[in-house]
């Protein structure tokens, strides 16, 4: 292997450190592998200078587990064990898991360097048996210890033979566990089907326990209480605002191993009747950011089915915060559901406050009626281009995000039992529905959060 001085290793990591080039860049320049570079730059990050210096030393058993150990529980691969503990062999920590898992922990002690010691007396020949003795005595003892063996371990399980029932390794493993104090270990792992390195690996991980117990505790409580409306991104960003620091990988890994995933969104329903009024321009045009409240608003008319009859709903979100300021239901989706929720929108509006109030083409936006009614408050009419979904893509959102977390969670008798459920979710998605992109707050905490200073 190639050897490196302490000053050619301190002069590609600091090269590579400066930032200027990357370390593919710097490996090829200085001739040796990527590897070895980020080997040297996480030393040095770690021990500085000295982390770079030759260093040739014995570690004992005990180090060695204790490095095995500090690397399951923090997660670190390989590399990033070996900067901490300050190892200059990189594959010494993968060599030494090797081993452990094959030999427990006595494979962990160093072996004696050179060759064996002689024998100081030659190997006796074998004895020969008298023709009457078919097996040697030794032979019948070690198969008697090896049926006690089969016997101690098919009564543990109960038993069911080696190989053909239920149990799995973990349960395996215990059995050998409880018995290898009175029967020999390898003995114990034949019967059981067992290999060496997963009798190990299973006891480490029940010395281990399951770390993240609490944690998955905490986030089916979480997806429970959002009747399974979360996906892993909301139930991180709920669990952090409760003081939970955590990754949301590891959330995503845990959720997955609980079963617990998302509403899938279904599609939008569409009220297109063509071109029967007046058409105003797009003056939204994609931009649905508002910089304070009641600057923007969106709205549409969507549909639901219960058993063969139907309910109208009319919302209008505000883009400052994807609140939803007014809404009206109704079972027919005519010009009154519209008026019912323009009146209610109006009452959010204080004195010289005239939003913009963006639509899709839809017949009812076209009458007369609504826009004249739009005029005498002063609000500036916008409309989605024809066959454009997209224009007026927050609306649409809404509708997906309601339909999947209530209207298809649970299954309803009658029309007025989804109104109230209607109802009940519009308050929930206020005030308890907390949005990733307002940094992790609900529409109604986001609004009356205090002003910075």
């Amino acid at each position: 292997m190639t050897k490196y001085d302490e000053a050619f290793k301190r002069r590609a990591v600091r090269e590579y450190l400066d930032g200027g080039r990357g370390s593919r860049h710097v490996s090829q320049k200085y001739g040796v592998g990527c590897t070895v570079l980020r080997r040297w730059v996480n030393a040095y990050r770690e021990h500085g200078d000295a982390g770079l210096r030759k260093k040739h030393e014995t570690y004992s058993a005990e180090f060695k587990m204790s490095v095995l150990q500090h690397m399951w529980h923090h997660e670190l691969s390989y590399q990033r064990t070996c900067a901490v503990f300050d190892l200059r062999e990189g594959n010494s920590v993968s060599r030494w898991e090797r081993q452990y898992h094959e030999g427990g922990f006595e494979a962990l002690k160093p072996r004696r360097k050179g060759r064996p010691p002689k024998m100081s007396q030659p190997k006796q020949p074998p004895q020969p048996t008298t023709p009457g003795d078919e097996r040697a005595r030794e032979d019948l003892l070690k198969e008697i210890e090896y049926l006690r063996a089969e016997v101690a371990y098919l009564k543990k399980l109960d038993g069911t033979a080696p190989g053909q029932g239920a149990d799995s390794a973990k349960e395996k493993a215990q059995a050998v566990s409880t018995l290898r104090e009175r029967h020999p270990l390898g003995a114990l792992l034949k019967i059981a089907g067992l290999a060496r390195s997963t009798f190990y690996y299973q006891m480490t991980v029940a010395k281990a326990g399951d770390r993240h117990s609490e944690l998955k505790a905490k986030i089916a409580q979480v997806f429970a209480y959002h009747k399974g409306r979360y996906g892993y991104r909301r139930v991180t960003a709920a669990l952090r605002q409760d003081g939970t620091s955590v990754n949301h990988k590891t959330v995503q890994r845990l959720m997955a191993l609980l079963r617990l995933k998302s509403l899938v969104r279904p599609k939008k329903y569409r009220s297109y009747r063509g071109e029967i009024g007046r058409i105003a321009p797009n003056l939204l045009a994609r931009q649905f950011e508002a910089k304070r409240p009641n600057e923007k608003w969106v709205t549409d008319v969507t549909e639901f089915n219960v058993d063969g009859k139907k309910l109208y709903l009319s919302p209008v979100l505000d883009l400052y915060n994807g609140e939803i300021v007014a809404w009206q239901t109704s079972e027919r989706p005519d010009f009154a559901l519209i008026q019912g929720m323009l009146d209610k929108a109006f009452v959010r509006l204080a004195e010289g406050q005239a939003p913009m109030l963006h639509s899709d083409q839809g017949w009812a936006y076209q009458m007369r009626a609504y826009r004249e009614r739009l005029a005498a408050r002063g609000i500036s009419q916008s409309m989605s281009r024809k066959g454009n979904c997209l224009d007026n893509a927050a609306m649409e959102s809404f509708f997906g995000t309601l339909k999947s977390e209530c209207f298809r969670l649970a299954h309803f008798d009658s029309v007025d039992q989804l109104r109230r459920a209607i109802s009940e979710y519009i308050r929930y998605y206020n005030h308890d529905r907390i949005k990733l992109k307002l940094k992790g707050l609900s529409p109604v905490q986001y609004r009356t959060q205090p002003l910075a200073a």
